[in-house]
């Protein structure tokens, strides 16, 4: 078994794209479920939106990068107040609810050949990267070294990437510390008691929902970068993957969605390459390669249920301030 080749291969994950926008993306579910108490299960759909807008922008609008960015930011405010303006006066689980159902929608709604001239359907979109890539100042080459090679466009993509994830959780840092952010941290504790204190508990969750949206949905730009559009990567099951790594992290941290997204992604690498190379060598006689393939999931959910036993709160988490179950 060429253990070098899995374990450079799962190398990759610590600075790929796919890390930084599941990173960022689960930094936007830390400021919804982490600081302020909502219980998104729509993330997804911010990320679809944020993937759809840009390339829908450039490809159907002709937009540049900038513009294409700013409407796909756009819709995730939009998406947010629809989301937020009927169930954040109710219970945390009214809008769990809503989210999840909003986010199959929108996915649905690109799924549909009604809008199969600008969605592109089932067969979702692609040939939207040259006007990013036409922002590179990287000569042509391939750089690097090891695993860590790559052409212009890979790492232009990924120091632009990571760059966003950076700002984000500087962002978030800071307001977090700020009057607002205990604010935040109030209403997840006791909304009652911060309601009781003159505050205006629906606007700040209203805006919590808005930043925590935004921040997934440029994490779905980040996601639709290195690839396709296709509505089959936005399923229930994206926000799920996204939730495992926000409370793998720490739900109320700022480092723990970022080092919980490239434990995830490299956990999965690894076992997916672990696996893969043990079924050719006949190590599991009793699978198919596609069964063998799903062992994978099961090996990263033993892990993190490990974590999950022995560290609750996460691996930055204060368990006095927040753990899995309150």
């Amino acid at each position: 078994m060429d253990w070098g080749a899995i374990f450079s291969n799962a190398a990759v994950e610590l600075i790929s794209p796919t890390t930084a926008a599941y990173a960022l993306a689960a930094l936007g579910l830390a400021i919804h479920f982490g600081y302020t108490g909502l219980l998104n299960f729509g993330q997804a759909g911010f990320m679809a939106l944020g993937a759809y807008g840009y390339a829908i922008s450039i490809l159907t609008f002709g937009f540049p990068v900038w513009g294409a960015f700013l409407v796909g930011v756009g819709a995730s405010v939009v998406f947010a107040l629809i989301l937020g303006i009927p169930t954040l006066r109710l219970r945390a689980d009214y809008l769990a609810i809503v989210t999840i159902a909003a986010a199959e929608i929108v996915r649905l709604l690109f799924t549909t050949n009604t809008f199969a001239a600008v969605t592109g359907s089932a067969n979702g979109l692609s040939g939207y990267k040259n006007e990013f890539a036409a922002l590179n100042p990287i000569p042509a080459g391939t750089y690097g070294f090891g695993p860590f090679t790559n052409n212009e466009y890979d790492w232009w993509l990924r120091i632009v990437a990571w760059s966003i994830v950076i700002l984000a959780c500087l962002l978030t840092w800071s307001i977090m510390r700020s009057p607002w952010g205990r604010v935040i941290k109030g209403i997840r504790e006791d909304e009652d008691a911060v309601r009781a204190l003159g505050k205006n508990v629906y606007a700040y969750k209203m805006q919590s929902l808005i930043l925590g949206g935004v921040f997934g949905t440029i994490a779905g730009m980040i996601f639709a970068l290195p690839r396709a559009v296709v509505p089959s990567n936005y399923m229930t099951t994206l926000t799920f993957f996204i939730y495992a790594i926000l409370l793998l992290g720490g739900a109320a941290t700022i480092l723990g969605p970022v080092i919980g997204s490239m434990i995830f992604w490299v956990l999965l690498s690894f076992f997916s390459g672990f696996i893969a190379r043990a079924q050719e060598a006949g190590w599991f006689p009793f699978m198919t390669s596609i069964q063998a393939g799903q062992v994978r999931f099961i090996l990263v959910g033993v892990a993190i249920m490990l974590i999950v036993i022995f560290r609750p709160q996460g691996i930055f988490g204060n368990k006095k301030e927040l753990a899995f179950v309150q």
